[in-house]
């Protein structure tokens, strides 16, 4: 079993006015990819900054290689040299060439000699295709060069682990596929990396382990087939179906059709259905609702009936989710419908759009889900 090189325990980071990390606890072995996923602001990138010391932990503790680098006592730089980090923004030195980037710090630091450094900084330089650029300053490089650059400047120093922070976020799309080429030649030679990244197949495809961060801190882990083919809690899901929400409540059975097919098409516009496809949906929810409306009340009694759409732009289908307050009734079931079914066009109409029919009713509520 390989052993662990990072062990993170209740880890938490305060700021004045928000607290992107409460208690993170995970242990990374020795040879593990990590990907980092999840929304914007949930504190990836911190969760790197704090291993690599470029943030302190409010608290909490972060052992690297058995020791605990959170604590005030520990000598950090020399830690540090065994901890690669790539940013954003490349962070090459602009007065230096390509060559003098990635032997300064280990001549420096290391103690290595120049001309060893410069035979590994060109071995390097020829892995990933810029032998050519060995004399060319930052500026003559294009954004992926320079990242890619930036990597073999940490793989000069050798580290034991190396954190990506978005390492393509800056990058224009032309030049992405370039610096995610080096990174899947580097997690195929057991290296250990952590990689907080939006590229979902390029996680999918090189990680052993996913992390999704969510309400401050790992919200759900596990192997990419288990988070990308089947996530099990709610926010892991909307984030991989890239799911898109629409909701809406009546209390009356007067209430206002047109706003609410208004409101359903300002959805569908936000988010690029088609008008066909929109159509079905106001369709649904007007059928469904004057349904539920006939089946479940008395004409003098008070109405409530929730309305939520998931449309999930991977899968390129909308859940339904209806709940109405009142006596139990199936729309679905032709023999329950409230008129003869062979005479109900809204009943029918459902049956000819939607799939995968589901009623339930649960603490005097119609729980109604249907797929489109």
């Amino acid at each position: 079993m390989s052993e662990v090189i990072l062990k993170i325990e209740n880890l938490r980071k305060e700021y004045a006015e928000t607290t992107p990390l409460k208690n993170v606890n995970v242990e990374i072995k020795r040879g593990e990819v990590i990907s980092i996923i999840g929304p914007s602001g949930t504190g990836k990138s911190t969760f790197l900054r704090m291993i690599n010391h470029l943030e302190n932990p409010t608290a909490g503790k972060i052992f690297f290689d058995g020791e605990n680098i959170a604590d005030a006592n520990c000598n950090f730089e020399l830690v540090r040299r065994k901890i690669g980090m790539i940013f954003q923004s490349f962070d090459l030195f602009a007065g230096m060439t390509v060559i003098e980037n990635l032997i300064a710090a280990p001549v420096e630091l290391l103690k290595i000699p120049a001309q060893e450094a410069y035979d590994k900084a060109k071995d390097l330089l020829q892995q990933v295709g810029l032998a050519e650029k060995i004399f060319s300053y930052p500026d003559e490089l294009s954004g992926g060069q320079q990242q890619r650059i930036a990597i073999c400047r940490s793989l000069m120093m050798e580290p034991e682990i190396l954190l990506f922070d978005e390492p393509t976020s800056a990058l224009d799309p032309t030049m992405v596929g370039e610096v995610l080429a080096v990174m899947r030649m580097l997690a195929k030679r057991n290296l250990t990396m952590i990689i907080v990244t939006h590229e979902m197949n390029f996680a999918r495809e090189v990680a052993t382990r996913v992390l999704f961060f969510a309400d401050g801190g790992i919200y759900e882990q596990g192997t990419p087939e288990e988070i990308f083919d089947a996530p099990q809690r709610e926010k892991t899901i909307a984030f991989i179906r890239r799911q898109k929400f629409f909701h809406y409540e009546i209390f009356s059975r007067h209430f206002d059709l047109m706003e609410m097919q208004n409101k359903i098409q300002l959805f569908a516009e936000k988010y690029g259905l088609k008008p066909r496809y929109t159509y079905r949906m106001q369709l649904c929810c007007e059928e469904i609702i004057y349904e539920m409306i006939g089946g479940c009340y008395d004409d003098d009694e008070k109405i409530f009936i929730s309305i939520d759409i998931i449309y999930s732009e991977v899968v390129g289908k909308a859940d339904f989710k209806i709940l109405c307050k009142g006596k139990p009734h199936n729309p679905f079931d032709k023999k329950l419908s409230v008129v003869n079914f062979a005479d109900n066009l809204g009943v029918k109409i459902l049956h000819s759009v939607a799939e995968n029919f589901n009623h339930a009713y649960e603490d005097g509520f119609n729980v109604i889900d249907f797929e489109l």
